[in-house]
């Protein structure tokens, strides 16, 4: 073979090695991510970290809706008028006639998103929900057949939970910590068929491994051989 063949070789062998990698195939899928649990379990901490690995994993947009966000402001107002309570978040009274509204904005300001095609995180204790196996039925929520829904269910030990909620001071919690025995009956984790289809997440002392094995999971659609999920930020 000429030696100028062999250069030419070469170069062309080098100029591709240059060339930056080819981007991941990524598969066509709207993903709807619920994040639930009682409250003190690190839920909202939980999506912020979850939101940037989503995005790179599969290549779509997501948007983080957290209902205590969406609807804090605007349910205080009521309440407060109401009662002259502005913090009051478990009572009789706002558990029948505010919970399941905000509820309802919550999934409806998701599907709107989920019709654009931007993936969703929502957030929110949604035990009930669970309970009644209501998230992972799309005619109920009111979003797209073709949505990947995935629940995880976020849990600490009660102590945990209990410091954690004293800790960081909202004066929404006060009910919960005055009524701690009433609202502790509350509390349960997912057993039996009500826990068929979550992803449970340890949220007391959670190791590297376990955000990534959750990112894992969620991004659960085939992947292209060889395809890296990025590591979680602890």
């Amino acid at each position: 073979m000429p030696p100028s063949h062999s250069r030419s070789v070469a170069a062309a062998r080098e100029r591709r090695a240059a060339l930056p990698p080819s981007p991941p195939e990524f598969i066509d899928v709207t993903h709807l991510v619920f994040i639930c649990g009682h409250a003190g379990t690190g839920k909202t901490t939980l999506a912020k970290q979850l939101i940037g690995p989503l995005m790179r994993a599969t290549g779509q947009a997501f948007c983080l809706l957290d209902k205590d966000t969406l609807y804090g402001v605007y349910s205080a107002a009521a309440i407060g008028a109401l009662t002259g309570d502005p913090n009051d978040r478990d009572s009789p009274l706002f558990l029948q006639h505010f919970r399941d509204p905000e509820y309802r904005g919550l999934f409806d300001t998701a599907a709107e998103n989920l019709r654009l095609g931007i993936g969703v995180i929502a957030v929110g204790p949604l035990s009930r929900e669970v309970r009644e196996r209501k998230l992972f039925d799309h005619a109920w929520l009111g979003v797209p057949r073709d949505v990947n829904i995935s629940v995880v269910w976020v849990s600490t030990e009660e102590e945990t939970a209990r410091e954690r909620i004293a800790a960081r001071g909202n004066p929404n919690d006060a009910y919960k910590l005055a009524h701690w025995d009433e609202y502790r009956q509350r509390r349960f984790v997912p057993t039996g068929d009500a826990r068929d289809g979550l992803l449970m997440f340890d949220n007391t002392a959670p190791a590297s491994a376990d955000y990534d094995a959750l990112l894992a999971r969620i991004v659960q659609t085939p992947q292209p051989p060889g395809m890296m999920l990025p590591p979680m930020p602890v």
